[in-house]
């Protein structure tokens, strides 16, 4: 029997994912042993022994799931994110806790958010899991993510799915920063403002499809 372990194997000894374990690799906390002649990494169990001490405490910190919808009218795509992140983190037999939050993904003072930025900062996660990495925020989020690195907490995002295009990224962050606008020209007395809005919109929507 071979006694090196291919990165799912090591992954599940150590008890976190593969993307973890490439992360770790990337911070160079961790090595494989060698790799095959295709490449694939191959790791020695008796050298990941210590790494798994030193990841007992993480392992030990709840794991937390953040669920986010702009406005209220999307009560049922915040559901369908929940259940979603209910199924998933039962399905890896994890004990686990959900964050809901409501607000654009361009406002950095949402409750939730501010409560998972407080926790990461505490050290009271061990674990996030996200559906799609833009329900954190649309701009900023890789920032969380490195801090969540450098705190050793695991990232989760369970709809990886096809890189979208340079154009839709665009489109959906154009639609992000006329939704923050909007509700402060809305106020206004200027009627102009409002069809000037929706027009935006209309073109912005039109052009994402």
């Amino acid at each position: 029997m071979n006694k090196f372990l291919a990165i799912q194997q090591a992954a599940e000894l150590l008890g976190v994912s593969t993307q973890t374990l490439r992360r770790w690799e990337r911070a160079k906390k961790i090595h494989p042993s060698h790799r095959t002649e295709g490449g694939q990494r191959r790791y020695d169990p008796a050298q990941l022994i210590p790494t798994r001490f030193q990841r007992s405490q993480v392992s030990n910190r709840p794991t937390v799931a953040y669920a986010r919808v702009s406005s209220h009218d999307q009560k049922e795509d915040l559901q369908r994110q929940v259940q979603l992140l209910e199924m998933y983190c039962t399905s890896q037999g994890w004990s686990f806790e959900i964050i809901k939050d409501l607000g654009s993904g361009m406002n950095y003072h949402k409750k939730g958010l501010k409560e998972l930025l407080e926790r990461i900062l505490n050290n009271q996660i061990g674990r996030l899991v996200l559906t799609h990495k833009d329900r954190l925020l649309r701009f900023g989020a890789e920032l969380i993510f490195a801090l969540c690195a450098a705190k050793e907490i695991e990232v989760v995002v369970i709809n990886q799915g096809m890189e979208p295009t340079f154009e839709e990224e665009l489109a959906k962050d154009v639609l992000e920063i006329i939704t923050v606008f909007s509700a402060r020209l809305y106020g206004s007395r200027s009627r102009k403002n409002k069809i000037l809005i929706d027009n935006l919109q209309k073109v912005v929507e039109e052009v994402s499809v």
